[in-house]
């Protein structure tokens, strides 16, 4: 089987993995340690609150970007063009899964262009892994990736867990930030540092941004596992040694919440995308009260949109009312006010911001409990 043909029948086996079984597992995101004050007094009704924002130059109806999943297979093309419907119907942003194996195989781009052909509006972002881009990819290449979407960003996404555990994985990571660093000087469109499900820290932000990166995309455990994944895949292939190299980092990494505490305590004004086990309204308000600009959403869009387009407008309209409901509870109509209001860390919570240096009245205005 040529490389393309397997980059292609791997990328099957992540979506069907992600569908089918279940992959969350390991840290959670801790959001439950966190606690909205009510506010019994309240005069803004669910129905007056607003959500629209402006990042990276873009107006969103609302603070979501339907996090950049699949492609590179034909299934993956028609869960593509549904997530592209929706985003063109609310006016969010969408990415798209990686696409190397686009560059592999030309004949596989419309999978991934498909998004733009359905979405001429939204923000897109265009999406390539770090080892890639640190050895691989030349400058005209990344800009094919570019193009392919019409992006509006390209988000460079670190994975050295995923690659570790998994039996196909790249293990090269070395020149990465000069790279980012001639990239951002050279490219029209923003970069966008993205975890998928480890987290960022506060040094490894501080150090994206001194390279370059215009916002960060924090993905922190909590969500979709990836060493859960390849410990399938690998369980299948007889694959003993990273059957047991996934089952040891299965709780690794750094919870969202925590995460974005520790980007927003060392770069306060940097677009930060929240994603990593967000799956209601509540988790959403807690997300952009902690400082968020926007949250990324991947596993229920995914699935919602396998079912089709109603499931997917379904689940949307959901996590949108139960936001605006939250923001109701705390007296306040619009994203900035929800960034203003009291919130209550666990004692574990507080633990981790006081030994990370981090002051959780400063970031926040909170208090311990």
């Amino acid at each position: 089987m040529s490389l393309d043909n397997v980059t292609s029948q791997r990328k099957l086996e992540h979506l069907m993995i992600a569908l089918n079984e279940d992959i969350e597992g390991g840290l959670t995101t801790w959001f439950e340690d966190i606690r909205f004050i009510h506010n019994a007094i309240t005069e803004v009704s669910p129905n007056e609150v607003s959500l629209k924002t402006k990042v990276l130059g873009y107006s969103f109806n609302y603070p979501i970007i339907i996090a950049g999943m699949t492609g590179g297979h034909r299934l993956c093309a028609r869960i593509n063009e549904t997530l592209a419907i929706l985003a063109e119907k609310f006016h969010v942003g969408i990415g798209v899964g990686s696409q190397r194996v686009a560059i592999e195989n030309p004949e596989l781009e419309y999978t991934f262009s498909i998004v733009r052909e359905h979405a001429p509006n939204a923000f897109v972002i265009a999406n390539i892994g770090a080892s890639e881009v640190a050895k691989k990819y030349t400058l005209n290449e990344i800009q094919r990736i570019i193009k392919m979407v019409e992006a509006n960003a390209l988000a460079i996404h670190f994975n050295a867990l995923h690659e570790i555990v998994q039996p196909e994985g790249i293990l090269s990571f070395r020149g990465i930030l000069n790279k980012i660093r001639y990239l951002s000087q050279t490219l029209e469109i923003p970069i966008i540092a993205k975890e998928v499900g480890c987290g960022i820290s506060k040094e490894v932000a501080i150090k994206l941004s001194e390279y370059g990166v215009s916002a960060i995309d924090i993905g922190g455990a909590g969500g979709t596992n990836w060493a859960i994944i390849e410990y399938l895949r690998a369980k299948r292939l007889g694959d003993s040694l990273k059957m047991r190299l996934s089952e040891m980092l299965r709780d690794w990494g750094i919870p969202t919440a925590i995460s974005i505490c520790e980007v927003r305590s060392v770069l306060p004004h940097i677009p930060l995308i929240a994603t990593g086990g967000i799956r209601s309204g509540l988790d959403i308000a807690k997300a952009l009260a902690l400082g968020a600009d926007l949250v990324g959403i991947g596993l229920p869009f995914l699935r919602a949109a396998y079912r089709g387009i109603e499931e997917a407008e379904n689940y949307f309209t959901s996590i949108i009312n139960e936001l605006k409901a939250v923001m109701s509870l705390v007296n306040t109509d619009n994203i900035e006010g929800l960034r203003k209001v009291p919130l209550i860390f666990s004692v574990r919570f507080s633990e981790w911001l006081k030994q990370r240096g981090i002051d959780p009245i400063k970031l926040s205005r909170s208090r311990q409990i």
